[in-house]
């Protein structure tokens, strides 16, 4: 690593100095608990346990109600508390299914999933955080128990049709883990019609014998009305229509700078050549970059980022409605910002031709790809042009007009390629995995009917920003972990053991030597999909691959990135759209400006680092499951009417109910065994094959098939198919 300069030599932060204890806590009360010689206590015994002097009841009582509503005590019928394992029991989130059963999932590193049939659930529901007991082992079963508590509701709404009945209404719930329907009594449907899509609030939740009833709180419309999908996705989720009015009042009362108002400590960059390259439909630029190169042959690049922490002051109200969003969500045709419009798209978005507010990383980098010097400072900027990826694609492969147009840029944008291909030569040398799995898009109109659905080319356009963007992360990160500031990183653990063997198991039915994998390396997994590239199970080994990583995320302390192979990596250059980068802008500015020294505010920048890492990270994965049930509604309603047609596909996945098939374009759907008529097929768990008992045919992941579409329902957000057997189609 070549030399590194920082903004500030100087000790940032004073040493925490020692804070008297509460008089009692969560912490205490469970190490408490923990002893082996603990027996379950009523909370008077608590009491006198933890308060002596007899004050502080009030607060007991609301931690241990804490306590017991996070699935970390239980208490019994006879008011005794204690650990769940104390009393035989699992605690967890009940993960439905539309069959009627359900898992319980333990927030528990390698924990076994619990089956809960559905005679078991007691009135539980999907999302619930239950207490369960386990059953005895039936013979050849996976664990099975019963749930003893619903220790906290996790559905308190519910979106869905609605269904009259001769005495009263049925709500049938969009999302079919959560089972049965809400019985609406005629006197609360608030004018809701048959058929309609509506907000229901509950009643009573369903007991063991007795179905949920609620109330309708909103009524939507009707089913098939232009962007109901969507809006009905928003409902599920809790996704915002738009911002409360505080946070409204705060964003109409901040102004863009005027040119020549910026301080005296924020440098000026407006006369250097910066541009925005981003998707074309992209409004809040969050981004732009400017690449020049130096006599001695090193590279000079600067990434700026949209400056939001000046505007976004901590603690504000749109700053806490900011962590509370913690990202912005991206449907196909709407975006959930995480900031008001007026901030995402306008004023902090850096929009050509203005002057803008930036937080700039200028990084001095050698012909291997080494940042040997970098500095990070505010500045002021204004882009020169806001580009495409397509534009920077086609003046790159010479398109005469473009390049024409865009004289003044073609070779910033050629010294651009270069850097990039040199810094992902480094970044792979140095093992990081790249996978290529290409993005779904779906073009749709006005109306939000789909028009079409494909697969995002990934070009040099999109390598140059991710490349520039990865090298300014990975040097913030090293900055902040040089000066121990407090600070949220981007981490991801190595991956889970059981499910790389089942790569390996897959690896190994197409003939590849996958111990490197074993070694749980990212120069192992690279060397696999090197060995797949532009073979028929490329895609198919991407995909099992990046299924057998676990899920990164955010965190206070700094454990390491696998996939990218980097022992330092944060998110410092999306703060319109994400909040981690947001609160990271923030102690950067207060580090360069040498202020926060004292012990006090050291202590609290690393506990809201903390409490912004964890919400971050929930709000990050909640908004990837909407991402991915839009774009799965969207492209059921893509091939609605396309049944009876006939495409070419291969085998996605194989299962004992059948085979799933992707198409070119991207649309997954099922070939029920049912339908697989010409024989009896048995199910191969190790080698992933479906095999005809008589004939001896065998499908297994990876194969070219052709397929006829049966069903395409945006209720179920599923695809079906008819397998072909006739050799006619072949992917």
């Amino acid at each position: 690593m070549g030399r590194l300069i920082f903004i500030s030599r100087r000790k940032l932060f004073k040493e925490e100095t020692a804070r008297d204890l509460p008089t009692v806590s969560k912490k205490e009360i469970l190490e408490y608990m923990r002893r082996r010689a603990y027996r379950p206590l009523t909370e008077a015994e608590l009491a006198r346990v933890f308060l002596p002097g007899g004050k502080g009841a009030k607060t007991l009582n609301r931690i241990l109600r804490q306590l017991e509503e996070e699935g970390l005590i239980y208490q019994t019928r006879t008011a005794r508390f204690g650990l769940p394992s104390q009393f035989n029991l699992l605690v967890g989130r009940l993960e439905g299914n539309p069959r009627g059963f359900a898992f319980l999932i333990q927030d528990i590193e390698g924990a076994e999933d619990v089956f809960v049939g559905a005679e078991n659930l007691g009135g539980a529901m999907h999302n619930d955080l239950v207490a369960v007991r386990l059953l005895p082992p039936g013979r050849g079963k996976a664990r099975e128990g019963e749930v003893v508590r619903v220790l906290k509701r996790g559905n308190h709404r519910v979106v869905g049709t609605l269904r009259n009945r001769r005495r009263f209404a049925l709500v049938v719930p969009d999302d079919h883990r959560l089972g049965q329907g809400v019985v609406i009594p005629r006197g609360r449907l608030m004018g809701a019609k048959n058929g309609d899509k509506v907000v229901v609030e509950f009643s009573f939740y369903p007991a063991a014998k007795a179905p949920a009833e609620g109330r309708v709180v909103e009524v939507l419309g009707p089913a098939d009305a232009p962007g109901m999908d969507m809006l009905v996705l928003c409902r599920r989720y809790d996704l915002p229509d738009d911002f409360p009015r505080d946070v409204l009042r705060e964003a109409g009362e901040i102004a863009a700078p005027e040119p020549g108002s910026e301080p005296a400590a924020r440098r000026d960059f407006r006369r250097e050549t910066i541009v925005t390259i981003d998707g074309e439909d992209a409004k809040d630029l969050d981004d732009a970059v400017s690449l020049s190169v130096l006599p001695n042959g090193r590279y000079r690049l600067g990434v700026h980022i949209a400056d939001v922490g000046y505007y976004v002051r901590e603690g504000s109200a749109l700053d806490k409605e900011a962590l509370q969003r913690g990202t912005s969500v991206y449907l196909p045709g709407l975006v959930i910002p995480m900031l008001p419009q007026r901030l995402s798209n306008h004023i902090c978005s850096l929009n050509p031709g203005e002057d803008r507010l930036a937080f700039s990383c200028v990084m001095k980098i050698d012909t291997e790809g080494t940042v040997e010097e970098y500095e990070l400072f505010p500045s002021v900027i204004r882009s020169r042009a806001r580009m495409s990826y397509t534009s920077v694609r086609r003046i790159l492969d010479g398109d005469q007009e473009l390049t024409q147009h865009n004289r003044r840029f073609v070779k910033m944008l050629q010294r651009m390629r270069d850097l990039c291909l040199i810094l992902r030569r480094r970044r792979l040398g140095n093992g990081a995995i790249d996978f290529n799995l290409p993005e779904t898009v779906i073009n749709i109109d006005d109306t939000g009917r789909v028009l079409n659905v494909g697969r995002a080319e990934r070009t040099v356009a999109e390598q140059i920003i991710e490349e520039f963007m990865l090298a300014a992360n990975e040097t913030v990160a090293r900055h902040a972990a040089a000066f121990e500031l407090p600070f949220i990183y981007r981490v991801h653990p190595k991956p889970d053991e059981e499910k790389v063997a089942v790569l390996e198991r897959l690896l190994a039915g197409f003939g590849y030597d996958a111990h490197g994998i074993g070694r749980l390396q990212p120069a192992g997994f690279q060397a696999v999909l090197d060995a797949v590239r532009d073979k028929p199970e490329e895609r198919l080994i991407n995909a099992v691959m990046l299924r057998s990583m676990k899920q990164a995320r955010y965190a206070p302390a700094r454990t390491g990135h696998f996939g990218l192979a980097s022992e330092y990596y944060t998110h410092f250059t999306s703060p319109i759209r994400r909040y981690p980068d947001l609160f990271i802008h923030r102690v950067l500015r207060e580090a360069s400006a040498g202020d926060g020294g004292a012990a006090a505010r050291r202590q609290e920048l690393l506990a809201r680092a903390a409490h912004a890492a964890l919400v971050s990270s929930e709000r990050e994965r909640l908004g990837m499951e909407i991402e991915r049930e839009a774009t799965a509604v969207k492209k059921a309603a893509f091939m609605q009417d396309k049944v009876g047609e006939v495409y070419g596909g291969f085998i996605s996945g194989v299962t004992a109910w059948g085979l799933y098939v992707e198409l070119e374009n991207s649309v997954e759907g099922l070939v029920h065994v049912r339908t697989m008529t010409d024989d009896f097929y048995v199910y191969d768990e190790r080698t992933y094959t479906l095999t005809g008992r008589n004939t001896g045919k065998s499908y297994r992941l990876g194969d070219g098939v052709g397929v006829k579409v049966l069903r395409a329902s945006t209720e179920d957000r599923t695809v079906e198919f008819e397998l072909l057997t006739d050799g006619n189609i072949v992917y």
